[in-house]
């Protein structure tokens, strides 16, 4: 089957893989200022969010308009967010293969630019 000039833009704009996870109830997700995709969703804030079940065969996906958290408390909300991903309430961090104070973890966030993508779900569907 050879696919069409539809598919190949839709594919053209790959997907890709990203971490999420409740923060407060909230859909939350990190990104950098720089990041092509934080230049996407700035243009279009629409996304939708393919999230599998590992192992298993469970999958939602979740219609979302994102909201980008780039204000100057930017590294605090990295470090919520790292804190639920990493299952580490306090004390260290780990970040690429380093063990990082807080302190050290909220420079890195400063100066890597890092972002939080805020999702407000619009719809969802899947099998789980």
């Amino acid at each position: 089957m050879a696919l069409s000039d539809d598919d190949v833009a839709f594919l053209a704009d790959k997907a890709v893989r990203v971490g999420v996870a409740l923060v407060d109830g909230k859909l939350w997700s990190s990104g950098t200022r720089d990041r092509a995709r934080t230049a996407r969703l700035r243009r279009d804030p629409r996304c939708t969010l393919f999230v599998f079940q590992s192992p298993g065969f469970g999958a939602l996906t979740v219609e979302t308009t994102v909201t980008i958290l780039d204000g100057p408390d930017a590294a605090d909300l990295n470090l919520r967010l790292f804190r639920v991903m990493q299952g580490a309430p306090e004390g260290t961090l780990d970040w690429f293969g380093r063990t990082l104070e807080e302190d050290e973890f909220l420079q890195v966030m400063r100066d890597e630019g890092r972002v939080v993508y805020e999702f407000a779900p619009r719809r969802a569907y899947g099998l789980y």
